[in-house]
């Protein structure tokens, strides 16, 4: 009785430390970034457009950044959601138990690889690729990074999506097929919707993986501050600007600031994706019920 009672009162410790342990990020993160605007626009931070934080005077306009990061986020999805879901159907629904036992495996595999392989992997195989089918000056860029990156958020989208379509009951599949329905067609339209609310999980695990990469699009994306003007411009998205300036900037300087306030707004974006992720999410679960 003693060690039920003990272990009650242990486990909520654990959540409590991980709302602590969010919380001291938020107001570290937000707290060093509002310093920037004691000494630069908050409007000219917003909706400038170039980024020269060593120019005199300073030019501290995120939205290149910002766009970089969504370029290269929204590439990524654009891959690997389809690939994703498409690897977790065949898993889970077609593929024999041999393959599926080898298959499985390989695709979290690709989770272990650290991040650094797969900017070597970028930089050696597929920039020169890239640049050779476009016919680039250079095969870094936003898109190249964006390829990478749909393969590093692959593993978790197929291994989430493929528990989610794992766990759907066979008996409505059954009924599906009763009611003369192809194995595509079920798929398509019984498997599929019943696990939207598992799949919309992964995508948003998958999403948070890619825009939050640093050292891949840091090593692939090409590194160029300006304005991209398509998807085949070198870029630098706001992970990649972090990690490279943050080593060489002085502690409490206007710059330093600066960064922080970069991570504040990645952090509200990908705030605002998973809070519409997890609405539909929610929305999907009620529908299914």
């Amino acid at each position: 009785m003693k060690r039920k009672a003990f272990i009650e009162y242990l486990l909520p410790l654990f959540g409590y430390f991980a709302v602590i342990a969010l919380l001291a990020i938020v107001f570290s993160i937000f707290g060093e970034g509002f310093l920037t605007f004691k000494h630069y626009s908050f409007v000219k931070f917003i909706t400038g457009t170039v980024w020269r934080p060593t120019s005199s005077p300073l030019r501290l306009g995120s939205v290149p950044l910002l766009v970089s990061t969504f370029i290269v986020s929204a590439i990524a999805m654009v891959i690997s959601v389809p690939l994703g879901v498409s690897t977790a159907l065949y898993i889970s629904k077609l593929a024999n138990d041999t393959t599926k036992d080898i298959l499985k495996p390989l695709v979290e595999l690709l989770a272990s690889i650290p991040s650094v392989v797969y900017g070597f992997f970028g930089i050696v195989i597929v920039a020169p690729f890239v640049q050779k089918i476009f016919h680039l000056p250079i095969g870094q860029t936003g898109f190249t990074a964006g390829v990478i990156l749909a393969f590093m958020a692959l593993p978790t989208i197929a291994s989430i999506s493929e528990d989610a379509i794992t766990a759907v009951s066979s008996d409505i599949e059954m009924a599906s097929f009763g009611l003369g329905a192809s194995k595509l067609e079920t798929l398509i339209h019984i498997v599929i919707p019943a696990a939207l609310p598992g799949i919309i999980t992964a995508v948003s695990l998958g999403f948070g993986r890619a825009i939050g990469e640093t050292m891949t699009v840091l090593m692939v994306a090409g590194g160029a501050l300006g304005m991209p003007h398509s998807v085949f411009s070198p870029m630098r998205p706001i992970t990649a600007t972090i990690a490279a300036e943050m080593g060489e900037t002085p502690v409490g300087s206007l710059h330093y600031h600066a960064l922080f306030a970069l991570a504040a707004e990645l952090f509200i974006l990908v705030a605002i994706f998973n809070i519409v992720a997890e609405y539909y999410h929610r929305k999907f679960s009620r529908f299914k019920e």
